[in-house]
């Protein structure tokens, strides 16, 4: 069975299956299995990981790299983008480079005793620039927030007049950033 797909092998009613829950077969670009997720193909995977590599290539160096035409990598890419697998192609700003030496991640948890607590923190959180990155999760701690600062005065005068200012905060705590010993945004494809 080596080289078939996964519906390669399906019968006739596995398929009808699958279609009305809106799973695609076949040799389309992104197919859906039933958990949510989304599948690629080998030349899918080809894409997305020359385009993680290096996302300013120019579309015929892409497809070049992909072993793919011109044509055949727009399709593909319009489809990986309509399936939601794309969501934008970023440029990553090294925040140090541009004066802020400072990164904090504060951990929060909220009283939660009121039901729009986690609401109104966030669209409060959203609120302040220096917060680039706010988390949510289930357990001790609710919301993780990352707050970047010039310097240690910056961050204080942050912390003092916009962090604490936020509602529903029942604990707080700060952890200062030392090194960042990885960060790779890019899938193991």
């Amino acid at each position: 069975m080596s080289g078939l797909g996964y519906t390669d092998v399906l019968s006739v009613g596995q398929r009808w299956f699958l279609s009305y829950f809106g799973v695609k077969w076949g040799r389309s670009c992104v197919r859906k299995p039933l958990c949510g997720e989304i599948m690629l193909d080998d030349v899918d995977r080809r894409i997305v990981r020359q385009w993680q590599a290096d996302p300013t290539l120019a579309p015929a160096d892409l497809a070049e790299r992909a072993r793919v035409s011109v044509g055949q990598l727009a399709r593909r890419q319009a489809k990986l983008r309509e399936a939601g697998v794309v969501k934008g192609v970023v440029g990553i700003i090294d925040w140090a480079a541009l004066g802020y030496a400072v990164e904090v991640s504060l951990r929060v948890t909220l009283d939660k005793t009121q039901g729009a607590a986690f609401d109104e923190f966030i669209a409060g959180a959203r609120e302040v620039p220096e917060v680039i990155e706010i988390q949510t999760f289930l357990g001790r701690v609710d919301v993780r927030l990352s707050v970047i600062a010039r310097d240690m005065a910056h961050y204080q005068h942050l912390y003092r007049s916009r962090i604490l200012v936020l509602p529903h905060i029942a604990d707080i705590e700060a952890l200062m950033h030392v090194a960042r010993i990885k960060s790779d945004l890019a899938l193991p494809l």
